[in-house]
């Protein structure tokens, strides 16, 4: 299993508070999703649901999917109404049997952070389109991934064509495990197994075997991701270990957590492990502080949300991905008995691993020191030719003693991270972004918690960092422009799941001209000024 993610929103606004549970599924040809998608709706009658399902075809292969969309409600008396198509923004639960297909999904809106279920498998087709360029032509799948995590609810990945292969079926037994494994629908595990037992035939034994894997590696890694997530899961956390003095000071900022209201302790104490592994106990009791600025601006009433949010989103702008980061993490023990694991290398196989690079000149300045740093980034000649230095692809062989040590000195260095200009930007930013929401909160304790929540399009490094501040800083001038209404809250919630929605900012960029429009600024040409 690749990876489980969970988003965890304002529980009122999750799927479980909705009458009709709608599930769409995105399959190639060949690859049963009308088997899928008759095995749910199988499982929903059974359960006493009333389920309505449509599906619309692809012409073939690559050049479209086939679409099934499913709706269900627990029969009560009268007819449920359902719809044959889903709505972007309203949809529970997406099953994606290939990569970009569930890229697609987030595309079209279905994906939302505040309801969906994403499950995908994340082995690739080529489209055409990828096939026939004169280069490489395949798409980024990393940046698809990644808009995948901030576009969810949940997230879960695997390489779901394998596990089906290797049990001598086809994929959609392994996603229908994986769903079960989600715990997305109110179903148990025998449920499940009973729609595809009744299918019959000769793969049903098969079936079962791939049911049985993808239901395995859903399950048995969704705590353990949710906790690496930050989010707020019931289970104790495993005891810190290290040096006395060390474990001496943990204690303290844990007595530290104590001290902030009961519904904020477990994430706060979550993301409190996160800034410390990330860099130092020091740094654990600066993020206790500025949650503790959230907890003296909350009120009770509202059940403590600001602190909440405060303390998951001041630990994910805190622990950012830097290169110190990435090549400590490139460099760990457990990352590579991951990979050994995962190839399904023995004991005595020699396993080659290979980093795949592209460090650009922004990301060569921000490891300079700050002073040095803003001093280059000013100055145009500079830039270039750091761009032309570094900025090329570069494979590093990480099982080699050279490239690994290389990895192993950067991630070493910590206590540089203070000094660099990316941790002088990153500081500045989170300063400025909480500074702001606990002011909206004294006048709309809604904004408040909507600027707090903003903070989640700021993620991963590289381009995709850019991409997502970028569209950051953009919904902070949206929320700065609504901040005197009475439905400022409603807009800075559209803003954000707008930009949550397409990776180029289009729809953001369409609601943020609505804004402007009521607020009475006036297009420029370059700036927008107020009438």
């Amino acid at each position: 299993m690749d990876a489980i993610v969970e988003n965890p929103e304002a529980a009122a606004n999750s799927s479980g508070s909705e009458k009709i549970t709608k599930v769409a599924v995105m399959a190639l040809g060949g690859q049963g999703g009308g088997v899928l998608a008759g095995w749910i709706e199988q499982c929903a009658r059974r359960h006493g649901y009333a389920v309505q399902a449509t599906s619309v075809a692809g012409v073939a292969q690559r050049t479209g999917a086939t679409f099934y969309y499913l709706e269900m409600a627990r029969s009560s008396g009268s007819e449920p109404v359902f719809s044959l198509m889903p709505s972007a923004g309203d949809v529970d639960i997406v099953i994606a049997a290939e990569l970009m297909e569930a890229g697609r999904a987030v595309m079209r809106g279905f994906v939302t952070p505040d309801r969906t279920t994403l499950i995908a498998s994340t082995h690739r087709s080529l489209a055409v389109s990828e096939k026939i360029a004169p280069g490489d032509g395949r798409a980024d799948a990393g940046e698809v991934l990644a808009s995948m995590e901030i576009a969810s609810r949940r997230l879960i990945t695997g390489d779901m064509e394998s596990i089906a292969a290797e049990c001598g079926t086809v994929i959609s037994a392994s996603l229908f495990g994986a769903l079960a494994g989600s715990r997305a629908l109110p179903f148990s595990r025998e449920a499940f197994e009973s729609a595809v037992q009744d299918s019959g035939g000769r793969r049903a034994e098969a079936s079962l075997a791939a049911f049985s894997a993808g239901y395995q590696a859903a399950s048995a890694e969704l705590a353990e991701a949710s906790r690496n997530a930050g989010a707020a899961v019931p289970g104790a956390l495993p005891a810190p270990k290290g040096r006395g003095s060390l474990l001496a000071g943990w204690r303290e900022l844990e007595s530290r957590v104590s001290e902030l209201p009961e519904p904020a302790r477990d994430i706060a104490l979550r993301g409190l492990r996160k800034v410390v592994e990330f860099q130092d106990l020091r740094y654990g009791g600066e993020y206790l502080d500025k949650v503790a600025l959230a907890a003296d601006s909350d009120r009770e009433e509202f059940g403590f949300e600001l602190t909440r949010e405060a303390a998951k989103h001041i630990a994910n702008a805190m622990a950012y991905d830097d290169a110190i980061r990435v090549a400590d993490l490139k460099t760990r023990k457990s990352r590579f008995a991951r990979i050994r694991e995962e190839s399904g290398a023995g004991a005595t196989d020699v396993v080659r691993v290979t980093e795949f690079m592209h460090p650009r000149a922004e990301e060569i300045c921000a490891m300079l020191p700050a002073n040095l740093g803003r001093s280059v980034e000013r100055r145009a000649g500079a830039m270039r030719a750091l761009d032309r230095l570094f900025n090329r692809s570069r494979r590093l062989r990480s099982d080699s003693v050279s490239a690994f040590l290389k990895l192993y000195v950067v991630g070493g260095l910590k206590w540089y991270r203070r000094f660099t200009l990316r941790h002088s930007v990153e500081s500045d930013h989170l300063e400025k972004w909480l500074a702001a929401a606990l002011n909206y909160s004294k006048g709309d304790y809604r904004l408040g918690v909507e600027t707090l929540r903003a903070r989640r399009l700021v993620k991963g490094y590289s381009d995709t960092h850019s991409r997502g501040q970028s569209k950051f800083a953009k919904i902070m001038g949206g929320i700065e422009l609504v901040a005197d209404r009475d439905d400022a809250a409603k807009w800075a919630r559209m803003l954000r799941e707008a930009a949550l929605k397409d990776p180029d900012g289009t729809e953001l960029d369409s609601a943020l001209a609505t804004i402007r429009t009521f607020a009475g600024e006036v297009e420029t040409g370059e700036t927008g000024s107020n009438r």
